[in-house]
């Protein structure tokens, strides 16, 4: 009877150490959890295209230590929204940025991207002017029929906005359509218009303020007269990038919205700073003169958040132009918070 008694007491002295062994090993795991709670990423590389002579918020988040452990690849530059945009499309790049109603075309004919974050736009500080030389009789919207006006390129922000303006002024379809639109890039611009190769320029940043230093021109209008303070476009993502790699959408936009908050908190003469250092070494042989006038991002949401208004105005624009059926399009449908780090409940400091 002693010896089943010592038998049984052995037993139950053996399984509570056993039990205070595993209590202590999950206590362990449980304190260490923290150092592996980010999960492994599915994708290491970012293929982008820059901007000569600028830092995107892609750059910007790498050089502030957002993205790591993501790695990103230049492919090269780029002077169009809708050409990058198209090249995420076709799978040549991961992640592009255009204005919404470009994306919003293309999702309009099945293209299978999603707008991720906002981040550019207009503002007091930052925005895109329509200029005229001093002497010009074009004054109204309507001096404008049979005129040429120059554009960074077809289908994006610029034509929507001169387009807009033309409407609300008055002018009937068949008169906008008299309105030239002529793609110049926008280093030339200035330019196009002194020579007389077009009656209209678009301007904004460096290439607006040294314009207007040098005298004789005049504003006709800015897309803020029209629409005030917005975010104008976004990056987008493809719709398989983000199933096959849902970490790394995360990791690289949660990435993205902080340094666009980044540069939205900090001082104007220090997020200069750190654009032309960026500039400066990583040696593209670029002139890096168009920063000394960065002023502000134009982003008019915290970290980009997307809403469907800044996107529906867009839809009714495009509905109201005949280019989309009323209702085929559905702002929600078009674009995802999921990534952003300041969704909603992400976090306390998110908010």
């Amino acid at each position: 009877m002693n010896s089943l008694f010592r038998f049984v007491r052995a037993r139950h002295r053996a399984a509570r150490k056993a039990a205070n062994l595993l209590i202590a090993s999950a206590l362990a795991l449980g304190l260490a959890a923290p150092a592996f709670a980010e999960p492994p990423l599915d994708k290491t590389e970012i293929r982008y295209q820059g901007w000569a002579g600028q830092v995107t918020f892609i750059e910007l988040a790498d050089d502030l230590g957002y993205l790591a452990p993501l790695k990103l690849k230049w492919v090269g530059n780029t002077i169009s929204g809708p050409q990058d945009i198209q090249t995420v499309v076709t799978g040549d790049i991961d992640i592009g940025g255009a204005f919404y109603g470009a994306i919003l075309k293309l999702i309009a004919v099945k293209a299978p991207i999603k707008a991720v974050v906002g981040y550019y736009g207009s503002d007091d500080n930052t925005y895109n002017g329509y200029y005229v030389k001093a002497d010009s009789p074009i004054r109204t919207a309507r001096d404008l029929i049979g005129k040429k006006v120059a554009v960074n390129t077809l289908g994006a922000h610029l034509e929507f906005v001169l387009r807009e303006y033309l409407a609300r002024n008055g002018l009937t379809p068949a008169e906008a359509k008299q309105v030239m639109l002529v793609a110049i890039p926008p280093v030339s611009g200035e330019q196009a218009l002194r020579q007389g190769q077009v009656e209209v320029t678009t301007l904004n940043g460096v290439l607006r303020d040294k314009a207007l230093e040098r005298g004789g021109i005049r504003s006709l209008f800015a897309d803020t007269d029209l629409f005030g303070n917005f975010t104008g476009g976004s990056y987008v993502l493809r719709d398989k990038f983000i199933r096959d790699n849902p970490e790394a959408s995360r990791k690289l936009i949660e990435g993205v919205s902080r340094a666009i908050a980044w540069a939205q908190t900090t001082p104007p003469e220090d997020v200069r700073a750190r654009f032309e250092r960026i500039i400066s070494e990583r040696k593209r042989n670029e002139d890096a003169t168009p920063i000394k006038y960065w002023k502000s991002t134009g982003v008019a949401s915290k970290g980009g958040l997307i809403s469907d208004a800044e996107i529906q105005v867009w839809i009714d624009w495009l509905e109201k132009d005949g280019l989309f059926k009323p209702g085929q399009i559905k702002a929600s449908d078009t674009y995802t918070n999921a990534f952003n780090y300041f969704r909603p409940g992400k976090t306390a400091e998110a908010q």
